[in-house]
């Protein structure tokens, strides 16, 4: 009989760039994988498909969930779900988004408000969380007390608006709504920079 392991997470930092608008600035993005020693789920290939398969180490992937569509969250997708065979995920609402940058390649199926993803035994619940872009969402894994952003909340607050597919607004009452209602020891990985707590965040959006 075989040991799995525990379920963890990983991180793999990668580096490229983000445009839209017509702008183009450096960064780097936290990629995320979530199970054990025999399958893994990832969040966000960002940049670098060798690098994100290098610390997959063989294991079953199970999904390539893109938390939204901008191209430094989306970049590798296609050459990862190539190297591991898994399915790339997307909300619908940003497929316009995706299409930007991959006009030939669509998602391979997608993510709604309350579906289910599993994977090491785990659930990860997808929360649509719309305001960084339409179709930005989290996922929450009640079972590691943690949940996965992308770029709707920070250390520090929100994420950004202002540019096209965004609105202020929309990503303060998806936070409101969606984000700070989970119980405040809750972990949050974000898509850039340091994790913080759903507790510490809570002064950092603004009331209704």
């Amino acid at each position: 009989m075989s040991v799995r392991g525990a379920v963890r997470v990983e991180r793999v930092v990668t580096s490229g760039t983000f445009s839209l608008d017509g702008e183009t600035f450096g960064v780097d993005n936290n990629v995320w994988l979530i199970g054990d020693d025999e399958e893994v789920l990832v969040v966000d290939a960002a940049h670098d498909a060798a690098a994100i398969h290098r610390a997959v180490a063989g294991r079953r992937v199970t999904a390539v969930v893109c938390t939204h569509a901008h191209d430094d969250h989306i970049d590798a997708a296609p050459a990862l779900s190539a190297l591991t065979d898994a399915p790339v995920l997307l909300h619908p609402d940003d497929n316009e988004l995706w299409s930007l940058t991959h006009p030939d390649r669509a998602p391979d199926g997608e993510l709604a408000d309350g579906r289910t993803l599993t994977v090491a035994g785990i659930a990860l619940r997808v929360l649509h969380t719309p305001g960084h872009t339409w179709g930005s969402c989290s996922l929450h894994a009640p079972s590691l007390s943690t949940v996965f952003t992308g770029d709707t909340l920070f250390h520090g607050g929100p994420g950004a608006t202002g540019r096209s597919y965004s609105d202020r607004p929309a990503i303060e009452a998806s936070l409101r709504a969606r984000l700070l209602t989970l119980p405040g020891t809750t972990v949050v990985h974000t898509g850039h920079g340091q994790d913080t707590t759903i507790a510490a965040e809570r002064p950092n959006v603004p009331a209704a």
